[in-house]
């Protein structure tokens, strides 16, 4: 499986976990409907269950005027990816190829503001990532 889709069904996954409350092996199950497993999606998607506490307070540091919960399902859900991916899987993908996804993917998923509003949360959440 690309990275592309990975994502993509790691977003799926992680928004009915997130209205649902579905159990994240349930939810990948689900949206696999019959496709073989991915290691990168079970990372995206029980890294961010596991780091989402770490993760949220990266985003929330990084809202002006927001609040998590005003953020739309979608939008929250690919930041948690991408902020995951930044801080977790960094070393693998690079920072900006991390921000194209979530930005690309915004443009399927998202309404017509979330690429802007993804574009802004993750350049502040990348600019204040340690240097290596």
């Amino acid at each position: 499986m690309k990275r592309r889709t990975a994502r993509e069904k790691a977003l799926q996954a992680l928004f009915q976990i997130d209205v649902s409350n579905v159990d994240p092996e349930s939810a990948i199950e689900h949206v696999l409907d019959g496709e073989t497993n991915d290691d990168y999606l079970n990372r995206l998607v029980l890294g961010v269950v596991e780091q989402k506490n770490t993760i949220d307070q990266f985003i929330k540091e990084n809202l002006e005027k927001w609040t998590l919960d005003r953020v739309a399902v979608v939008d929250r859900n690919l930041l948690r990816i991408a902020v995951y991916e930044l801080n977790f899987a960094r070393n693998e993908v690079p920072e900006n190829v991390i921000l194209d996804e979530a930005i690309e993917i915004s443009k399927i998923y998202g309404d017509e503001q979330s690429s802007r509003f993804i574009n802004g949360i993750l350049s502040k959440v990348k600019e204040k990532l340690p240097k290596e």
